[in-house]
């Protein structure tokens, strides 16, 4: 259809839409490039000779509401409902908002990030929190960058770089977000040295790979898979006997780490921390967060003398971490340290018990405005820990078409799955003050 060019001339001017008192609370240069693109849309909506409107007072309710949608923040609360406790695209662990508060005045304002107060001078940022977790885990020092992908390609870089780094051919993994264990050992600078086989390696693999070149033993924790049937592989602390043997560094890169106490029998999946500490292997890295529970951060635990070699590393600049990971973290490992794990949400969580999970389930379901049943199902711990282990769950089913459910829940934010054609609210991932927002959600989807 032709452009009626009439139509086009009697599209308001930006001046007269800035002039408009639904724009009047929006900041200018933001009200200016709301308008600009609500007349482009218009314009082209013109051309095409399709029915539009340009009342000026509705453009400008149309453009302020653009202008507030750029003025939220993306990142928003999520309930989640999934059944999965260490979930990687919501967040990982939860924090503890008491212990979250008891941070907030020291990451609010200043601090002695790199101060020492005896001194009166500058100091270093590494050692805040170290004094804790050495006492936590018993070990000589610690040093904590900003993930512990940073961790690996920190200790790499300093022990391996253009020398040999040998490493199980098992365990050569790819976790999230293509990280990949191979690749990373070539950025970091360190020349790869695979032993043994996909499903089976033995010390004296490593024995034989070692050579004049050999600079470091290393073991990869599988994350997010394991292998059965004929396998075999090597427990870390042969590797580090082997290694001191030979004068060689070993390093475990375990990725997640808890400290003991799992429910469920999943201690059987993956020993705790401190039974791989006590066989003293030369370093050790794991995350801040997933099972541990607190914020996201490489934590390097192991021998002093090697501790301050990786801070001289002039990399460490790009890899350290801020005041609010330094005092959140530091924070999880007091609670650890007092004994107290009510702080520690993602413990909290996957020990809740069935009878608690069931209570919550009739709490919602008799709030709900939807038809709903309640049943018993199996969880997962996620976020790349405890692979093959399942958890005990009860799950509040929502009739109705699955899909269109998850659709509309998901636009308030809440997250549930969809399992054998049913849309499912898993109780173990839920605190007790989401409940009201999943009601609130679906008093909206009532037919």
């Amino acid at each position: 259809m032709k452009t009626n060019r009439s139509d086009l001339r009697a599209i308001p001017s930006v001046d007269r839409l800035l002039k408009e008192p639904a724009l009047r609370r929006c900041p200018a240069h933001l009200a200016a490039e709301a308008v600009r693109e609500r007349l482009a849309a218009l314009r082209e909506t013109v051309r095409r000779g399709d029915a539009a409107s340009w009342e000026p007072a509705t453009l400008a309710r149309e453009a302020a509401e653009r202008c507030r949608t750029w003025l939220r923040p993306s990142l928003r609360r999520i309930v989640n409902a999934t059944g999965v406790v260490v979930h990687t695209n919501l967040g990982r662990a939860p924090l503890d908002a008491a212990l979250f508060e008891e941070a907030r005045d020291i990451v609010s304002g200043y601090c002695d990030l790199e101060y020492d107060l005896k001194a009166g001078k500058r100091g270093e940022r590494y050692h805040h929190a170290a004094a804790v977790f050495r006492r936590l885990l018993g070990c000589e020092d610690v040093l904590i960058v900003n993930n512990n992908a940073a961790a690996v390609f920190l200790v790499l870089n300093t022990f391996a770089k253009a020398k040999e780094a040998v490493v199980s051919r098992g365990e050569l993994v790819e976790i999230g977000g293509s990280f990949r264990i191979p690749e990373v050992m070539a950025a970091s600078g360190a020349r790869m040295k695979e032993v043994g086989t996909t499903n089976r390696t033995h010390l004296r693999d490593y024995e034989e790979a070692l050579s004049e070149e050999t600079a470091l033993l290393m073991k990869v924790h599988r994350s997010n898979y394991h292998i059965e049937g004929f396998t075999a592989d090597v427990p870390m602390k042969e590797i580090s006997r082997l290694a001191r043997s030979h004068g060689l560094v070993d390093y475990y890169d375990l990725g997640s780490a808890h400290l003991g106490g799992l429910p469920w029998g999943l201690d059987r999946y993956e020993p705790p921390l401190q039974t791989l500490l006590k066989h003293a292997p030369s370093l050790v890295s794991f995350s801040g967060d997933k099972l541990f529970g607190g914020v996201q951060a490489g934590i390097i635990a192991g021998r002093k003398e090697l501790i301050d070699r990786l801070k001289r590393n002039q990399i460490l600049r790009m890899l350290r971490v801020d005041k609010i990971t330094l005092a959140l973290l530091e924070r999880t490992a007091l609670a650890y340290l007092r004994g107290d794990l009510t702080r520690i949400p993602v413990l909290s969580l996957l020990s809740t018990s069935l009878e608690r999970l069931h209570e919550r389930a009739r709490q919602l379901c008799e709030s709900l405005p939807l038809a709903c049943d309640v049943l018993e199902g199996e969880g997962v711990v996620g976020g790349g820990t405890l692979p093959g282990a399942t958890l005990p769950t009860v799950l509040v089913h929502v009739r109705g078409d699955p899909r269109n459910l998850a659709e509309g829940f998901r636009a308030h934010g809440i997250i549930g799955r969809v399992e054998k054609a049913r849309f499912l609210l898993d109780m173990r991932t839920l605190f007790d003050d989401d409940l009201p927002l999943i009601v609130q959600a679906a008093e909206s989807l009532q037919p």
